[in-house]
């Protein structure tokens, strides 16, 4: 059953008086997905549905949401570029492409003014690292400073296109108050333009941690099977979003990891 945080009496609710809606919210979790398809369903289509209807009646001034890179799928070019995607991987990515385009449809429709937002593998201060469910990095760094094993899924050649907080926070900033008409109702690439293997991230994280954790010596990752319904590379191009929108990341992987490790660190101390 639907939440009834995103049914549409919330929703209306929460456009009520709204001039810019920056919608981020959805289940994420590409294995969540595969195990509770109905659910993902559920929050990432028919809740986004409801944003869209109660944005839609608020005659909100635009409507900005995250997107995600898994829209992707299975297309295997390198970077990626935003009008070039191939079939999805999961029911997670299904659910994100077709944000997508019922975004594109309520602006065709309704007028409705959107962007999208393609986020690639964000992370930062206050990132759950607990349950099944967590992202890479703060699951890592909490398993880490406690000396259990850190699970890597495949040959950790695996790569991704880490994306500090604050990039993100500008890309939103920017695509709600832009003023250039040819931007709107479009999606774009947030990320860094470079990419990480798992591998290079499990050292860079052990050399941030060594110090306070000098039992990371010696200690070395566990290789598992790959995991269903993941690429192997995802890599952007934010050439679109750096023209349309004036996107300039200012944070790369390793600076974002220098900034969010004290909190990392603060909140994996304090579950012990």
């Amino acid at each position: 059953m639907q939440s009834d945080i995103c049914n549409l009496a919330s929703c209306q609710k929460a456009c009520t008086g709204v001039d810019y809606v920056l919608q981020q919210a959805a289940l994420g979790s590409v294995p969540r997905s595969l195990e509770d398809p109905i659910t993902t369903n559920d929050s990432n289509i028919s809740g986004f549905l409801n944003m869209l209807v109660a944005a839609r009646n608020a005659k909100v001034k635009r409507f900005d949401y995250a997107a995600s890179c898994s829209t992707y799928g299975d297309h295997p070019g390198q970077p990626k570029v935003e009008d070039q995607i191939g079939k999805p991987l999961s029911p997670y990515a299904v659910t994100k492409y077709v944000n997508e385009l019922y975004a594109d449809v309520f602006g065709k429709t309704y007028g409705l003014q959107s962007i999208g937002l393609r986020y690639f593998n964000v992370f930062g201060p206050l990132q759950d690292p607990e349950g099944a469910y967590a992202a890479v990095i703060p699951k890592w760094i909490a398993s880490m400073i406690k000396g259990e094993p850190v699970y890597i899924n495949g040959d950790g050649e695996i790569s991704r296109d880490f994306c500090y907080i604050d990039n993100v926070v500008q890309a939103s900033l920017l695509a709600a108050k832009t003023q250039n008409t040819e931007a709107v109702n479009q999606v774009y690439n947030i990320a860094m333009g470079d990419r990480t293997t798992l591998n290079e991230l499990y050292a860079q994280l052990k050399q941030n941690l060594i110090s306070s954790c000098p039992y990371m010596k010696d200690a070395h990752a566990v290789y598992r099977d790959f995991r269903a319904g993941d690429v192997r590379h995802s890599l952007a191009s934010i050439d679109k979003a750096r023209e349309m929108l004036g996107y300039a990341p200012t944070q790369s992987m390793r600076q974002g990891l220098a900034l969010a490790m004290p909190w990392y660190q603060s909140q994996s101390q304090e579950v012990n």
